[in-house]
């Protein structure tokens, strides 16, 4: 049974740290081999899973060392039936990569939380496709895709899932109509072009609303990732009601475009420094955001300045 599935922590206060770039981390720096940019394929050997496990660890420590929550999102961005299909995976085989997902967190949990420090594992969903180019399936064809990965992560000890670097709106309402058929909670992540506008054109005011407005507001917030601050800041109405849905924030090291990104040999880590300034100046003005993570490009290093940048010192050894 999950731990905290009716009782979620980051609903009563506090902040949550979680990881960085996972697969721009395991490519770039430890030179491992993702086909298809899928993190899952690690699970299937015990040399991957202890990977895995090492790699969440510096992030686990940071949030320790500033007495802070964690959300520990599960390598399963890619296990949905499309790309698993590309790499072999049947249904079957997915509904075991993604329990193996969970069991990875649980046993991390296990080790690493602490009284009054929660650790909430995050079923994570990606987009049916690329999370830099515009989807096109209706509502219904997206609840029907992504029900029977979020079904699985609803008979795990999962907390919540969240569907992440989306850009297709109903692709967003499809996700959060089937974790509310499923009854597990979930939490909607949008990525932004250099305009802070979705890849159709379309604002996250609209997007967050069209979300909301379709599904009863089930999401419990939203977030923006995959994108640089810079991309976005401008785009936040700091006076309106929509932004108080924001609840958290993965952004990117890099301050290049999403077409750019795609074009790069090499790894932009951007400026740590800068990303944690960033962030302070977000959190100064939305009092609501409680998760601190980040996307491509960022690691350790980033969530360590955007730590010092925004929480009081450490008050933990």
């Amino acid at each position: 049974m999950a731990k905290y599935r009716n009782n979620l922590p980051l609903l009563q206060g506090g902040t949550f740290l979680s990881d960085g770039g996972m697969e721009t981390v395991l490519i770039f720096q430890e030179g491992v081999e993702l086909p298809q940019f899928a993190s899952f394929v690690l699970l299937d050997t015990a040399e991957g899973r202890q990977r895995l496990k090492d790699y969440y660890v510096p992030y686990l420590d940071l949030a320790r060392r500033h007495d802070t929550g964690f959300v520990l999102e599960t390598p399963t961005w890619r296990s949905s039936a499309d790309w698993g299909a590309k790499l072999g995976y049947d249904a079957a085989a997915l509904k075991a990569i993604n329990e193996k997902a969970v069991a990875l967190a649980v046993e991390l949990r296990r080790e690493h939380e602490r009284p009054g420090r929660p650790i909430v594992i995050n079923g994570a969903i990606g987009p049916r496709g690329d999370g830099y180019k515009a989807g096109n399936m209706d509502v219904i064809e997206a609840e029907d895709f992504h029900s029977a990965q979020i079904a699985t992560f609803a008979g795990t000890e999962a907390d919540m899932v969240t569907g992440f670097t989306l850009n297709n709106i109903d692709e967003a309402i499809g996700i959060a109509l089937a974790a509310k058929a499923h009854g597990i909670p979930c939490a909607i992540s949008f990525t932004v072009e250099t305009d802070g506008r979705i890849v159709t054109g379309r604002t996250m005011q609209d997007a967050i609303e069209s979300v909301d407005a379709a599904t009863e507001g089930y999401p419990h917030y939203y977030m923006i990732n995959c994108a640089h601050p810079s991309h976005f800041e401008d785009a936040l109405d700091h006076g309106s009601s929509w932004i108080r849905r924001i609840g958290g924030f993965n952004a990117n090291a890099s301050t290049m475009s999403h077409a750019e990104l795609d074009n790069s040999e090499v790894l932009d880590a951007g400026d740590p420094v800068d990303l944690g300034r960033r962030y302070r100046n977000l959190v100064g003005r939305m009092p609501q955001v409680r998760v601190l993570g980040g996307c491509c490009g960022t690691d350790h290093r980033h969530i360590a300045a955007i730590c010092e940048a925004c929480l009081p010192a450490a008050a933990i050894a």
